[in-house]
């Protein structure tokens, strides 16, 4: 499968790719919301795995736009932050997110909802 990687820690981006990439899935990662914007030319995402608090472009903003373009309207869209509070996990949900994840994140967990999500 697979997997767009938006987070602005590089040591996020690595734990989450390796751990991916043991289990085969394509991995292919972007540092903020508009690199994962430009990443979408070259890659086709069938999950997006974005964090919330990022330079440049949030997540929040990321989702809305990918709610509104073709090829992602649909995909399913986890957000692996370290915001836990109901307020913001309301946001995500109106933004358009699919899921939840908080830093730091348990391998099996993550896999188990991209499972889940994915179906």
């Amino acid at each position: 499968m697979n997997i767009l990687i938006v987070d602005d820690s590089r040591t996020i981006r690595k734990m989450l790719s390796d751990t991916l990439e043991a289990v085969g899935h394509t991995v292919c990662q972007a540092e903020d919301g508009i690199d994962a914007l430009d990443a979408l030319e070259k890659f086709s995402p069938e999950i997006i795995i974005t964090d919330l608090n990022m330079p440049r472009m949030d997540g929040l903003e990321l989702v809305k736009k990918l709610r509104h373009i073709n090829t992602t309207k649909f995909l399913p869209i986890l957000f692996l932050t370290t915001e836990g509070s109901s307020e913001m996990k309301e946001k995500g949900r109106q933004a358009g997110a699919t899921g939840w994840l908080v830093k730091p994140f348990d391998r099996s967990r993550l896999l188990n909802t991209i499972e889940r999500v994915s179906l």
